[in-house]
């Protein structure tokens, strides 16, 4: 895709379950923002999974924790990695890495997604240190026995996650 004066316009996705979106997560779109003309963080709509929030609900506090940035689009989607980033017309596809462990399952997907969709590339940014302990599945973890995750996730989030553990407690 080119702009008006015909320069390459570059579009990243980056695509995740982010149920809910953490500030590893932030970390990575923040990072990546800075880029890319156009970010796309894409909630993927995994059926196989059991997420505390829906894809609005994560969209949603996406948009929140990402509006001070002005090229950062979220959607969400169902099909394959592959065929959304062609659908977008995105040449990368952006992953954050926190681990060894991480990067041999993330070389393994970027493998299978180059041999589906050639004309993406996989990029991958390691997290910030200090959030390379963190995933969501601790941070629901930690809010679900009424822990402390105001510096694991956004206010917004820290709230969403108060208000769902909450009303699962008062049932």
């Amino acid at each position: 895709m080119t702009t008006e004066n015909n320069s390459t316009y570059r579009i990243a996705v980056y695509p995740g379950s982010f149920d809910p979106v953490t500030m590893g997560h932030m970390d990575i779109i923040t990072r990546a923002s800075k880029q890319f003309d156009l970010l796309i963080v894409a909630v993927l709509n995994n059926l196989s999974k059991n997420p505390l929030f829906t894809v609005e609900e994560r969209k949603d506090l996406l948009r929140e924790a990402t509006r001070h940035l002005p090229n950062v689009e979220i959607d969400s989607f169902r099909d394959l990695l592959a065929n959304y980033v062609r659908q977008r017309n995105a040449q990368v596809i952006v992953r954050g890495i926190r681990t060894v462990t991480d990067f041999e399952y993330e070389l393994q997907l970027a493998s299978t997604n180059h041999k589906l969709n050639p004309d993406a590339e996989t990029i991958f940014m390691m997290t910030h240190p200090k959030y390379s302990f963190l995933s969501s599945s601790l941070v629901k973890e930690i809010a679900h026995f009424n822990g402390d995750t105001t510096d694991l996730v956004s206010p917004e989030v820290d709230a969403a996650l108060r208000r769902k553990f909450n009303a699962a407690r008062e049932q």
